[in-house]
């Protein structure tokens, strides 16, 4: 059973990154123009607070040595940066603060550029990926201080 546990996993891992990349590309009906339901602040922190756990989750999880469990680890990693930054962006309307929101459209593009530069092999010493990172980093604090 565990002999199966890592291709299983990676299967998962590339089937979800390969819908949420399809995701990307159909017409969205979310668009910045559309009212979407609740409260805009409140939509859009509780949106970064589930993409704040799941990156970290999805990027330090351990599946073992084996180099098919640290492919789907990695694609995990991946689709939660890159799917994580589509989902900030889809949680935000014409109605959310304008300072919650550019902050938060250059957080979600920070983490779709970090995640695509990932797929496309960047490493995460690579002085362009630290320099992302350290970008994201930083505007996450301001996102985590705007959402009080």
């Amino acid at each position: 059973m565990l002999r199966w546990a890592a291709p299983v996993a990676l299967v998962v891992a590339v089937v979800a990154l390969a819908l949420t990349i399809w995701g990307l590309f159909r017409e969205s009906s979310n668009t910045a123009a559309t009212a979407l339901a609740g409260d805009p602040k409140t939509r859009v922190c509780t949106a970064f607070e589930t993409v704040s756990k799941a990156v970290p989750l999805q990027t330090n999880n351990d599946l073992g040595p084996e180099p098919v469990a640290q492919a789907a680890v990695a694609a995990n990693a991946r689709l939660a940066l890159f799917g994580g930054g589509q989902y900030l962006l889809n949680s935000l309307d014409s109605a959310t603060p304008e300072e919650l929101a550019d902050a938060v459209r250059l957080f979600a593009t920070n983490l779709r550029d970090i995640g695509m530069n990932a797929l496309a092999g960047a490493e995460n010493s690579d002085p362009d990926q630290v320099i992302r990172m350290a970008e994201g980093d930083t505007t996450r604090h301001l996102i985590a201080d705007l959402c009080k």
